[in-house]
């Protein structure tokens, strides 16, 4: 259970001393001055590209926690846009906003986005089991007969897709080395699949499988960066090793328990949402502090 928490959902946008930029599915997206950028991570919640109409409390403070952790425990190979989560560090706040937003901001350094999304998986899951039970591939990339849900791969392999503002299509690596050229597709697979390397290593002392996940990467005066968030419920499937078992859905430490109680739904997954019951967000909101403390050791203040 969990202690009360007003939720942020961050819809009005205007936060005096910073500039509106864009918005995100959670994330708004502030300018700060001409080398830094403000990243607010709201409590909204999303799943299959729609954003619920309620929020999920501590939800933004421990996306920031976890990608802050592992921006830090990745660094050494790639590195990365995060300055500080402490929002006493972003000058020109008052201090009513300063309380507001504290525990939920990265103050980042600007660089330019790749156009595509870099996803690594290492398990059969999801929209990769979709097409692999189509093609026996995925992006592309031949697997194995036989697989089934859960399978895990010969090797994590990159699946990269484009960023849409609606469903992100799915891209071979041909596709994504002409969209970015040669020299950055290879620099970001290398770091895509080190960073998943790295993870999954530290996960698996946690008795923790890290499924799949996405990356995000910018350039900055030429260098590759890792950018926006890492590794967290969010953008990976985080599967408890003791409950894995190839052929059932096991039970995961991230959003996948909000998407399969909305597939029991009549919805069509379009706008606008239904509505969350209090219980399915209470237990949303177990499985994101579940999973930050096991990672982190910690959940945010004021979370039981």
């Amino acid at each position: 259970m969990t202690k009360t928490q007003a939720i942020y959902l961050g819809r009005e946008r205007s936060i005096p001393g910073v500039t509106w930029l864009a918005s995100g599915k959670v994330r708004d997206i502030y300018a700060v001055d001409a080398e830094h950028l403000l990243f607010v991570t709201s409590d909204r919640m999303s799943a299959f590209d729609v954003i619920m109409n309620e929020g999920v409390p501590f939800k933004g403070a421990v996306l920031t926690m976890l990608a802050a952790h592992w921006f830090e425990k990745t660094r050494d190979i790639v590195p990365n846009h995060l300055v500080s989560t402490s929002v006493d560090d972003v000058e020109g706040l008052s201090e009513e906003w300063c309380e507001r937003l504290r525990g939920r901001v990265m103050l980042v350094r600007r660089a330019q986005p790749t156009p595509v999304e870099w996803v690594v998986r290492g398990y059969l899951a999801g929209s990769g089991l979709k097409e692999y039970q189509r093609s026996r591939s995925v992006c592309g990339i031949a697997l194995p007969e036989g697989l089934v849900l859960a399978s895990k791969l010969p090797q994590p392999i990159l699946t990269p897709t484009t960023k849409e503002d609606a469903h992100d299509l799915p891209l071979t690596p041909d596709e994504a080395r002409a969209k970015v050229g040669p020299e950055l597709y290879e620099a970001a697979e290398r770091a895509s699949l080190a960073l998943f390397a790295r993870a999954g290593e530290l996960l698996a002392k946690q008795g923790i499988l890290l499924a799949d996940t996405k990356f995000e990467f910018g350039l900055r005066h030429g260098k590759l960066l890792l950018i926006d968030e890492a590794l967290t419920p969010d953008s990976s499937r985080f599967w408890p090793a003791e409950s894995w078992k190839p052929g059932s859905n096991p039970p995961s430490y991230d959003k996948q328990y909000l998407r399969d109680w909305l597939e029991t739904l009549d919805w069509n997954k379009q706008y606008p949402p239904p509505t969350l019951t209090s219980a399915v967000i209470e237990r949303t909101v177990e499985k994101y502090l579940e999973i930050c403390r096991k990672v982190t050791g910690r959940v945010p203040v004021g979370a039981a």
